[in-house]
């Protein structure tokens, strides 16, 4: 392609829109445009590498034998409802674009595909003859996101590709699993990409385990904790780890103190003298099930730990049925607003107690009556601990469980894991951390979906049983600008050769010089013939912007036919080192060619 026939625009300055590298530089690179909140035009370019990463993509999914479809976009309402996912996509995490045609009917785009494949295969596979099955396809997806940010990374239209597997063992769901994390590795190492795969949370998915793929970068959502021996790696949300040892506490007796200011833990522990590891802190938070229920539910936990929402949110949802729900719509901790919709009276926030009483909540049919009261497992043995007294201004010190407090009936385990714990496999190792963009995720669903929906197939014992499941996505679109996020520098955007755009581009310095056009046309003819793919800068612009348009771009190589085409030479410069070379123009073909296929391999 001919730079000066290609539809490119380049600019000198960040937009503001953007706030992340890898975005600015695609839009300053003329790689996308904005056309509205969260959703961009891929131009040329970034059309090319789109289709470099999904062919690297394809490639690892039909090694493993599974077979691409193309499933629509547009979904019933009535398929989401069967799998009971509705109201979470369209009202808890309110992602569902939903909508209604011409006749009424409720109808969304697909932020996923579980509820369409299992129909699929509950109207066609009938038999354990015709399993395993394993389907794909790469496809536009939607998410209404409440803040679309860093431009393909949370955006809501984007490239994924999503795959569904259809078993009659675990054993049989296994090793698709396996199989796929293998394939997911080589899509990431194939693309040049420096990754991580680490355990995580299923959210909204579901299922059993899960596992994702994260491309280490600076500006990465997500935190991931491993440690040194690469025996453990998990996201923080799903991480788990052992806490620091807590301190004994120098409280011999109970007795009620007054503790003016003190409603963070760290104002209390200084007017105490005490560690956070010796007090109990009690959160608050406020869950709202599917079908409208409200529970109030204090979190006793020792005070130098955190609450993992993830954590909690999960442990809620298993008590749905308590409370003839199925799932939770939002977790929130209740700010005044919230409070006034179901607080009998005023609240001693920040000097709770963990039997806080019943009598705060006015109950009514929305709202349960009484507190949902757990202990994280860092606050059970804890004697002697500080906690509230359910009085403004005052604590409690030297208290017990048993004794001064009723211990919670249900201990959980909702702890956030953080850099410097102790690794449950080897407290030799802490965990360490790093910043990961979530690029891929697999899932062994287990019968989640099928049992909710009737997708059953008849076994060789003449039973009908529930299809077992595993789902794999991998963000094509997301891939491609985590490339840049994890390799760019001053100049511009450094991409891995293996979905670069292109392999090399020819920057003619000066276009009346009729002996470097020469040359550059020559090249330009033969590489792409011989398979490198080559831009050719032949606009009539000065030297400098040329080059500085070529490094902005990231192309791996570029070759100047500069002065040296007198000596029958080139100049061949690499993006990723700005290292120039002198090569003889009848060997910058074969030059490439063998740098290229080092750098694919």
């Amino acid at each position: 392609m001919r730079l000066s026939q290609m539809l490119f625009v380049t600019l000198r300055e960040d937009p503001a829109e953007a706030e992340i590298p890898s975005h600015k530089l695609l839009l300053r690179a003329g790689y996308i445009r904005r056309i509205g909140s969260g959703i961009y035009a891929y131009l040329p370019l970034m059309w090319r590498v789109l289709k470099k990463v999904s062919q690297i993509v394809r490639e690892e999914m039909d090694a493993t034998g599974a077979q691409e479809c193309l499933l629509p976009q547009l979904q019933p309402a009535d398929l989401w409802r069967e799998s009971g996912r509705w109201d979470t996509y369209t009202q808890a995490e309110g992602i569902m674009f939903a909508m209604k045609d011409r006749q009424q009917r409720e109808v969304g785009l697909g932020p996923t595909h579980e509820e369409v494949i299992t129909t699929i295969a509950k109207d066609m596979i009938r038999s354990y003859r015709q399993l395993p099955v394993h389907l794909y396809q790469i496809q536009t997806k939607f998410r209404d996101e409440i803040r679309p940010r860093f431009g393909l990374m949370r955006g809501r239209e984007f490239i994924m590709k999503d795959g569904y597997s259809f078993h009659t063992s675990e054993e049989s769901l296994k090793k698709t699993y396996q199989d796929m994390a293998q394939a997911y590795s080589n899509m990431l190492r194939r693309s040049g990409l420096e990754f991580r795969a680490v355990d995580a949370d299923s959210g909204a998915i579901g299922g059993s385990g899960s596992q994702e793929f994260m491309v280490l970068a600076e500006a990465g959502e997500d935190e991931v904790l491993y440690t040194e021996d690469g025996q453990y790696a998990a996201n923080v949300e799903k991480a788990v780890s052992m806490p620091a040892d807590a301190q004994a506490s120098p409280f011999a007796s109970f007795e009620k103190r007054e503790t003016p200011g003190t409603e963070t833990i760290a104002k209390l522990c200084k007017f105490l003298k005490c560690s956070p590891t010796q007090v109990v802190k009690n959160v608050l938070y406020q869950a709202v099930y599917d079908n409208g229920m409200t529970v109030l539910v204090l979190v006793s936990i020792r005070g130098d730990q955190d609450v993992n929402q993830v954590k909690l949110l999960n442990e809620l949802t298993k008590l749905a049925g308590n409370y003839q729900a199925k799932t939770v719509l939002f977790l929130t901790v209740p700010d005044a607003e919230a409070q006034r919709k179901w607080a009998a009276k005023s609240l001693p926030l920040g000097y709770m107690a963990p039997d806080v009483a019943d009598d705060y909540i006015a109950g009514s049919k929305e709202v349960n009556s009484k507190f949902l009261r757990l202990v994280d497992r860092t606050a059970v043995d804890l004697t002697n601990f500080v906690t509230g007294s359910n009085e403004s201004g005052y604590h409690v010190v030297g208290a017990n469980w048993g004794k001064e407090f009723p211990l919670p009936a249900t201990v959980v385990g909702v702890r956030t894991a953080k850099k410097g714990d102790r690794a449950v496999h080897n407290p030799e190792q802490t965990l360490q951390t790093a910043r990961g963009i979530e690029v891929g995720h697999i899932f062994q669903l287990g019968t989640k979906y099928s049992q909710a929906m009737g997708a059953t197939y008849t076994s060789e014992q003449g039973e009908e049983m529930p299809f077992i499941m595993g789902c794999y996505g991998v963000g094509v679109s997301r891939l491609a600008q985590s490339a840049v996020e994890q390799s760019y520098d001053k100049d511009g955007i450094i991409w891995p050769v293996a979905i670069a755009p292109y392999h090399a581009i020819i920057s003619i310095p000066n276009i009346s010089d009729a002996q470097q056009v020469e040359v550059a046309e020559k090249l330009y003819n033969e590489l792409n013939q011989s398979g490198i793919e080559t831009l050719l800068d032949d606009r009539d612009e000065r030297a400098g912007v040329k080059f500085k348009d070529a490094d902005l771009i990231g192309i791996p190589y570029r070759i100047v036919p500069g002065r040296s085409v007198k000596l029958g030479k080139v100049e061949v410069v690499e993006r990723a080192t700005h290292k120039a070379h002198e090569i003889l123009i009848e060997e910058v073909n074969s030059t490439l060619k063998q740098w290229i296929d080092a750098a694919i391999k």
